[in-house]
């Protein structure tokens, strides 16, 4: 997988990363719409191909990583083709379709820089500063490749000379054994790999050797404040907690000494990067309040074939928005609240169900949480928590009240779930993320409208 992500970075080309867990009308639209020109295949995953080729009835050359009859193969083509770098390369880039919050996810492009591949781009200047990363860099990395912060930091410390740990999936207890195994210097994770890790037993995390570790860096959805800092009171103050998107129109970061002064928070903006913060008429909002959240770092890109949406991010000045709100603090630390799609309107009232999600998520009996909102005849929308439980309790009522009244008891009782539903599953990625349209598809079927 790197080599091939290399060589693209290396000829000039955009390349696509799709997700080994996509179905094949999913493969077919991204085959479709990203206008590919040649796929490569994992064997096990030919079967998925071979459909998608039928569903998009595209014209692509492929390449199977193995051996498979239907297609040709990547290692004998490779065989006779001179090591020899081509003349008048320069830099290609990554094309990763962000996962979206309604319809078919979309293609984030840049324009193709008009420098050699060895000219590194500022992602990497910046990535290496605030991390150190080096020819010592031993880096664990036990996110999917294909999704946006694993495959950049890969090639940040591989461009660095690290070298990086690769996992065919997460699995706590091995995590912690890598790291010791190969003195790992840095790593990348997610807060739903922090939980997993905690959750091992005492004496597993007590014999664990975390010696060699000088960042471990989180991202990619909202960490809990109880579990970073029982991951600090663990690891030490070597957790960093980088801010940003597929999108990278800005960043931003916090150390552990950092985030303990200002708990919540994802950081400063990241040298180059302006931060704002809008209400729904675009104008500023003052220090504490929450609207939504615009970056701008220079950088400029565009939603593949849909100018329409790409329009929709960015404001006159320049500015993009992830879809995320929060706020800045008067420090210019920045907080976040929740995602704009994710917003309840109950009664005319905006909530925001990422305050009841970090208030629940320390209930005893909750193991994982998300507050949505349901249909209501009078309110439009009420809030609702769906919770999966450490067990599945015997007086759903009782566990359900005691949910509700542990909310209240810490948070305004508006943004404070209404009814609660058990389930043995919640979907999120393999990045942790929530799923959330998934879950209101569940209450909101047969409806035009999901407000």
């Amino acid at each position: 997988y790197p080599e091939l992500v290399w060589a693209a970075k290396n000829s000039g080309l955009h390349y696509v990363a799709v997700s080994s867990h996509l179905n094949a009308p999913d493969v077919a639209h991204i085959l479709m719409d990203s206008g590919a020109r040649l796929l490569v295949v994992s064997p096990s995953l030919a079967d998925v191909a071979a459909e998608a080729l039928r569903l998009s009835a595209v014209k692509v050359d492929v390449l199977c990583l193995g051996n498979d009859p239907r297609f040709p193969s990547y290692h004998e083509l490779a065989r006779g083709v001179s090591d020899a770098p081509m003349l008048g390369r320069r830099r290609g880039s990554s094309m990763l379709y962000s996962s979206g919050t309604t319809g078919r996810p979309k293609g984030v492009r840049v324009d193709l820089a008009d420098v050699p591949p060895d000219n590194a781009p500022p992602r990497q200047i910046m990535l290496q500063e605030t991390y150190e990363f080096g020819g010592d860099t031993i880096f664990i990395n036990p996110g999917p490749f294909y999704h946006a912060a694993p495959l950049r930091f890969m090639m940040a410390v591989q461009r660095a000379g690290g070298t990086v740990i690769g996992f065919q999936k997460f699995d706590a207890a091995a995590t912690l054994q890598a790291i010791a195994q190969y003195k790992a210097t840095h790593g990348f994770f997610v807060p739903t790999m922090f939980i997993r890790m905690l959750r091992l037993k005492a004496a597993q995390r007590a014999g664990a050797d975390l010696s060699s570790m000088r960042y471990a860096i989180h991202a990619a959805a909202p960490c809990p404040v109880d579990v970073k800092r029982a991951m600090i009171e663990w690891w030490g103050p070597v957790i960093h907690e980088l801010y940003s998107g597929t999108e990278a129109v800005g960043h931003t970061f916090i150390n552990s000494d950092e985030w303990l002064a200002h708990p919540g928070s994802v950081g400063r903006a990241a040298n180059g990067c302006t931060i704002k913060i809008v209400d729904e008429a675009g104008r500023t909002l003052p220090a504490g309040t929450p609207g939504r959240i615009f970056m701008t770092n220079g950088r400029r890109f565009a939603y593949h074939n849909d100018p329409d949406k790409t329009a929709s991010i960015h404001d006159d000045e320049g500015y993009a928005s992830l879809g995320d709100v929060g706020y800045l603090d008067a420090d210019g630390y920045l907080y976040l609240t929740d995602r704009e799609t994710h917003m309840i309107i109950s009664g005319g009232v905006n909530i925001y169900p990422q305050e009841a999600e970090n208030i629940l998520s320390a209930h005893p009996a909750i193991q994982d949480v998300a507050v949505i909102g349901v249909p209501h005849p009078e309110l439009g929308e009420e809030v609702k928590a769906i919770v999966l439980p450490f067990e599945q309790p015997l007086d759903v009522a009782a566990l359900g009240d005691d949910i509700i009244k542990f909310c209240r008891e810490r948070l305004s009782p508006i943004k404070c779930p209404r009814s609660v539903d058990f389930v043995s599953e919640l979907p999120r990625n393999d990045l942790g993320k929530l799923q959330k349209r998934l879950l209101k598809d569940r209450y909101w079927q047969g409806r035009d409208s999901r407000i």
